[in-house]
């Protein structure tokens, strides 16, 4: 290029006229070197500007692509409908969010994501079910996943209460068939029964207050009920004192159920339990004459056995019996356990509730005394009156 065009191209203007000599050629050499340095600047200036421009253009695209990648489509709101999501055991925060996706909760598996990370609930996600709402945004979504909010039905089962009387509330609670219950309370391999309970599940459905998901079957229920014994029975070191009482595992759940049907307070417990040892160990022998394992053959509840009943020909009838009945006649708490494995000391043989509105339980070494205490039970409207 020569002067003339980068002239032209910087837009300089010739002065019109060409002069001569030295001296002229001297201050047009100077222009032109002015000018060839203008020129210099100029061009990278303008190759810059325009650079910049083709950049900013692109950038500006450039980052709404990629916020549009990093800012993942999300509902907005609390959302409605209903439905219920299942969180099973072992799955991520990535696995729950798919779900939630596919379910209609949210708009997308990361905006889920996303909101779990900021309400540090990544590792805190449980399993059990929730009942969410379609169209939610992903922050509220990650609130109603606190575990607080699961779906679940909570069943108090009270110390002392019978399988009889156990099953149909855990129906009623569940909303599961009474006969799934029944059929899996005769299941004793599946419920996991220690070989000393024989077989039968009385005595081993561990009263507590339990927590059960809608999808938990009945066998699952009542194995938990056992798994609880199971942990009960081990930190009481059971068949450790069983074993130190000269008895069965067996044995003292029979007689701890005894306790927990016949005592009327926690504190006559131990007094209760050192009743039925010392008749046990009797001599002569005698029999252990508790009405409440005569109600539990006949199935009734009452705390006192007629003339008539007390006829009863079965196995539990402890009145025409000597020794202890096949097995428990409830499942009793770990109070009575308790008792049964560490009686009070004392010599008495009866003992008689003298005020069931007291639940006052007093105790009696001779049968005079006994008399006497069925005399005052019987002033208190109890005892047959």
């Amino acid at each position: 290029m020569n002067d003339l065009d980068l002239n032209t191209l910087l837009g300089a203007e010739d002065d019109g006229s060409t002069r001569s000599g030295a001296r002229g050629g001297r201050r047009t050499s100077r222009r032109r070197r002015r000018r060839r340095g203008r020129g210099r600047f100029l061009a990278p200036l303008l190759a810059f500007v325009v650079l910049a421009g083709i950049i900013g253009s692109g950038g500006y695209y450039g980052y709404r692509w990629i916020n549009d990648a990093l800012v993942p489509d999300d509902f907005t709101g609390q959302g409605a409908g209903e439905v219920v999501i299942e969180i099973k055991d072992g799955q991520s925060a990535s696995d729950v969010a798919l779900e939630l996706e596919q379910q209609g909760v949210v708009a997308s598996a990361r905006a889920f994501t996303n909101a779990v990370g900021n309400a540090n609930m990544s590792d805190k996600l449980q399993p059990g079910e929730y009942k969410m709402r379609k169209r939610m945004s992903a922050a509220a979504a990650v609130g109603l996943l606190n575990p607080d909010n699961r779906l679940l039905a909570t069943v108090t089962i009270a110390e002392g209460l019978r399988l009889s009387q156990m099953l149909p509330k855990l129906a009623e609670k569940t909303g599961k068939p009474i006969k799934e219950f029944q059929a899996a309370a005769k299941d004793s391999e599946g419920l996991d029964l220690p070989s000393y309970a024989k077989g039968r599940l009385e005595g081993y459905a561990f009263p507590a207050t339990y927590e059960f998901q809608p999808k938990t079957t009945p066998k699952q229920m009542l194995a938990a009920m056992v798994e609880r014994y199971r942990q009960t029975a081990k930190s009481m070191e059971l068949e450790e004192g069983a074993k130190a009482l000269g008895h069965t595992p067996h044995e003292i759940m029979t007689i701890a159920s005894i306790i927990q049907a016949e005592a009327g307070r926690v504190e006559d417990m131990s007094k209760i339990a050192r009743v039925i040892y010392n008749r046990l160990d009797h001599d002569p022998p005698m029999t252990l004459s508790m009405d409440s394992t005569v109600m539990y053959a006949l199935g009734k509840f009452r705390t006192y056995a007629t003339h008539a009943e007390l006829e009863s020909k079965s196995p539990y009838n402890t009145y025409r019996r000597h020794g202890l009945p096949p097995g428990p006649i409830s499942n009793p708490g770990d109070h009575a356990i308790e008792a049964a494995l560490n009686p009070a000391d004392g010599d008495w043989l009866f003992f008689v509730a003298t005020d069931e509105k007291s639940n006052v339980t007093k105790f009696a070494t001779t049968e005079t005394e006994r008399q006497a205490l069925v005399a005052e039970c019987k002033a208190n409207g109890g005892c047959g009156g």
